[in-house]
């Protein structure tokens, strides 16, 4: 399965994205803000991507994990994780920092929600980031996703702090 936009394709992430994916995903300035990155090592990539790989395979996927890519370059992943009746995803997203700027999170992430609520009948999504996330935030705002709850609680893996979060959520009819 792939999605297309104007300047991007979603295809499946898998191991033949690895090294472009540690590149983002390794990255502290990158993942800072994230609850299960940065990744300490390649071989940790590869065996989530082998994860994301084998759950293509199944005829109803609990998760779908697509590579971004512009003009042939994979650049970023973005992801929608679906609750046990399969009514309601949770979107997540991440970006090569050297590609962020460009309205390709918004774009990958419009594209997903639209496949989604179309395709798979989903018409609830949410999305959760730190607090200080303010480029993650204002992303679901752009989306059109309301912040629904703020809580203490969140632990980065790179943050030995715990964190404030936010939930944000939309609802399509």
């Amino acid at each position: 399965m792939e999605i297309k936009t104007k300047r991007l394709l979603l295809s499946p992430l898998g191991p033949q994205y690895v090294n472009t994916a540690f590149a983002y995903s390794g990255d502290l300035e990158n993942t800072k803000f994230m609850l299960d990155l940065p990744e300490e090592s390649i071989e940790e990539t590869a065996e989530f991507l082998k994860k994301a790989e084998a759950e293509w395979q199944k005829e109803f996927p609990e998760f779908y994990e697509f590579a971004i890519l512009t003009e042939g370059t994979h650049i970023g992943s973005v992801c929608l994780y679906l609750n046990e009746d399969r009514t309601e995803g949770e979107l997540g997203w991440i970006l090569n920092k050297r590609y962020w700027g460009h309205g390709y999170t918004l774009e990958a992430a419009q594209a997903l929600i639209d496949y989604a609520s179309q395709n798979l009948g989903i018409k609830k999504f949410i999305a959760y980031c730190d607090s200080e996330n303010i480029p993650s935030y204002s992303l679901m705002e752009k989306l059109g996703m309301s912040r629904v709850l703020c809580r203490s609680g969140r632990k980065n893996r790179s943050s030995s702090e715990e964190r404030m979060e936010y939930k944000y959520a939309l609802e399509k009819e």
